[in-house]
């Protein structure tokens, strides 16, 4: 018969114990036999306060922002994870929400404004706005306790339009301790060959965009493009390097990314922050596309790894 994996010694500490570090980095390999988040359930989930799943509507500037909310296993409070999908957000990441919620932090999951039945209408702007409100709403000292999250301990993980999101919004807050953005965009460049007037550009980009909108309301391709073309200077992830160095942060990138090229977004501000000597800089490529196809279980384990190490550092 094969024995029972042992118990993590009790020494290791309740708030250890609730990150639920990566078991080899505790090295206790037998102990964690069974206990890969990315790969395996909870061993012995808590009776009291087994993991669960919550809808829920965040307020954002007067609309509801449809929500989910992954409690982890225990009574917590534990760290929360916001992930951010992309434009429309076709690719949720809800794979790397379940990791990550198996891995000790709870993860919550929205649709911006005017995306995919969530009320008001949709713009950057306002994916921005509503970033901030679901970041607010995590931090609120009038949440349901119930929901087990600790307001003091945030990481927004944001991929593609998400992923410029994550950054932007993360630069800014002080109520973000830490961002992941998985091949993150930078808008800036779009903005501005509009505003250098490449000829023909709005009309691709508004093109481009269109192909995109039927999941969202109250905006258009054109709309869109227009949008960037007027706000160059906010949309610039570049500019915020000084902010974003003084953060824990996660940058992934698909060498086959047809979308988001690396050379884009993704190697422009690696070698800005490097020059800076970043606090806490994780920098990867994936041999993958846009979405990470092929690379679901290798990114779910960066991510998993980054939150309950660099990430988790700067939380204690």
């Amino acid at each position: 018969m094969r024995p029972a994996p042992r118990a993590i010694p009790p020494v290791l500490g309740s708030r250890l114990a609730a990150r639920a570090l990566p078991c080899l980095a505790l090295g206790l390999a037998l102990a964690c036999a069974h206990a890969d988040p990315v790969a395996h359930d909870p061993v012995r989930p808590d009776p009291a306060h087994p993991p669960a799943m919550q809808a829920l509507a965040i307020e954002s500037h007067g609309s509801a922002l449809n929500a989910v909310l992954y409690l982890a296993d225990g009574p917590g409070p534990h760290p929360t994870a916001i992930f951010l999908h992309g434009l429309p957000g076709n690719e949720r990441n809800l794979d790397l929400a379940q990791a990550v919620r198996r891995s000790g932090w709870n993860a919550l999951f929205f649709h911006y404004r005017g995306a995919w039945g969530s009320g008001g209408d949709y713009a950057f702007a306002h994916v921005l706005e509503d970033v901030a409100s679901a970041v607010a709403w995590t931090r609120s000292p009038e949440r349901d306790p119930a929901l087990r999250i600790d307001p003091e301990r945030v990481a927004l993980v944001g991929h593609s339009l998400g992923g410029f999101a994550a950054l932007r919004v993360g630069a800014e807050s002080e109520g973000v301790d830490c961002i992941a953005s998985l091949a993150g965009a930078n808008l800036a460049g779009h903005g501005q060959r509009l505003r250098d007037g490449d000829e023909g550009y709005a009309d691709t980009l508004a093109g481009r965009f269109q192909t995109l909108v039927a999941p969202l309301r109250g905006t258009s391709g054109e709309a869109l493009a227009a949008e960037l073309g007027a706000s160059v200077g906010d949309f610039d992830v570049l500019r915020l390097a000084p902010a974003l160095a003084r953060k824990p942060l996660l940058l992934v990138a698909g060498e086959r990314d047809a979308v988001v090229p690396p050379a884009e977004a993704h190697d422009p501000l690696v070698t800005t922050l490097e020059a800076m000597a970043p606090i806490s800089l994780t920098a990867l490529r994936l041999d993958a596309d846009h979405a990470f196809s092929q690379k679901r279980v290798a990114l779910a384990r960066a991510l998993v790894a980054w939150l309950n190490g660099p990430c988790a550092r700067a939380l204690d």
